[in-house]
């Protein structure tokens, strides 16, 4: 119970008219816009190596990887609730993990207005996130043959950090909200985040869509390798489509420059890369 008290005080309450935690569910005004809603599980071991990461590292990344999923909808984050499993012997753990998941929070304007802790045999970090978007969401599914393919930033740089043993760009990986709004505004036509790999997430892009790709080159993040940039997860940049590269440039003005990688073809397959990417083994 101590555990629970402290943790609302340090959330702390909702401006006017609206509750957070403390109480059986949060009170939240409604957004003028469409509603987005996801959720997302970090379990220590499988997600996480807390050998080569900080607890701290992983409030964060638990809540960013939320976020990313709002921004490969073009949409924005409003709020979060947090379950914590800890084990038995884990009440430490709390204070830095909720230091990582409140400087999340602050940077995406996405506060934490309630959630649920337990013990278990192991820490596990779940996080529902609410989000809006104004006008249509871009979804998975509406990739058109002759669209050019993007990617918003170098990739592999978080695999080659994996390999080499250190913590680096997987603990603390950004979600490109802003960049997201950029590509809905300029026409995109699908997107997804690259949080299992390009190979991965362009195939569930293109199968979404019902369509084939073509991959022409991969911008490689320094330190990584082709294959790191082409399979490697964690990277939480977005792949989008979108018919007009001019449209596109223009929109990002102000914000890095999308690389187009390739095309979208009237197929079945995607070529110019291997198989892989990272999967959960069931």
């Amino acid at each position: 119970m101590r555990s629970v008290e402290r943790l609302t005080r340090r959330l702390g309450s909702g401006p006017p008219g609206e509750v957070w935690i403390g109480d059986d569910a949060a009170v939240l005004a409604s957004p003028s816009a469409t509603l987005l809603f996801a959720i997302d599980a970090m379990v220590d071991g499988v997600h996480a190596d807390l050998g080569i990461t900080t607890v701290a590292d992983m409030g964060w990344k638990a809540l960013v990887r939320n976020v990313s999923d709002i921004a490969a909808m073009g949409g924005r984050p409003l709020h979060a609730v947090v379950s914590v499993v800890v084990p038995p012997d884990g009440d430490d753990l709390l204070d830095p993990l909720y230091d990582g998941l409140g400087e999340a929070a602050s940077a995406y304007g996405c506060p934490v207005v309630g959630g649920d802790l337990a013990s278990g045999s192991q820490l596990v970090v779940t996080v529902a996130i609410t989000g809006t978007v104004d006008g249509e969401p871009v979804l998975r599914s509406g990739a058109r043959p002759g669209d050019a393919v993007f990617v918003t930033g170098p990739l592999g740089g978080a695999a080659a950090d994996l390999h080499a043993g250190i913590a680096g760009r997987t603990a603390r990986p950004l979600a490109r909200v802003d960049e997201g709004i950029a590509a809905r505004g300029a026409g995109a036509t699908a997107m997804i985040d690259l949080s299992d790999g390009l190979a991965l997430d362009l195939r569930r892009l293109a199968a979404a869509s019902g369509v084939g790709a073509v991959v022409e080159a991969v911008p490689v993040a320094d330190g990584a390798t082709v294959p790191d940039a082409m399979t490697g997860g964690d990277d939480y940049e977005l792949l989008f489509t979108a018919p007009d590269v001019a449209q596109v440039l223009d929109a990002f003005a102000g914000l890095r420059t999308p690389a187009v990688i390739g095309r979208i073809t009237d197929g079945d397959e995607v070529l110019g890369l291997p198989e892989g990417g990272w999967r959960h083994e069931w």
